[in-house]
């Protein structure tokens, strides 16, 4: 039981820390649209590749945390 609770911590924490990581891109690539309109298009791009990288980055944590428990 006591493995289950760190394994269900560690996989709380993986989730937070990717769903704070990618609003703060979210957040930055909001403002930097704002500021300069004509470089939407490339600030959006690079947003989903940072967003994506994150996300995978999770998912594989995730995964490890889970097959330890």
């Amino acid at each position: 039981m006591e493995m289950l609770n760190s394994v269900s911590a560690g996989a709380g924490l993986i989730l937070i820390g990717a769903g704070l990581g990618i609003a703060k891109i979210g957040a930055a690539a909001v403002e930097s649209m704002a500021r300069q309109p004509e470089k939407a298009a490339d600030i959006r791009g690079a947003m989903i590749v940072a967003a994506a990288l994150i996300e995978g980055a999770a998912f594989f944590a995730l995964i490890v945390c889970l097959a330890k428990g």
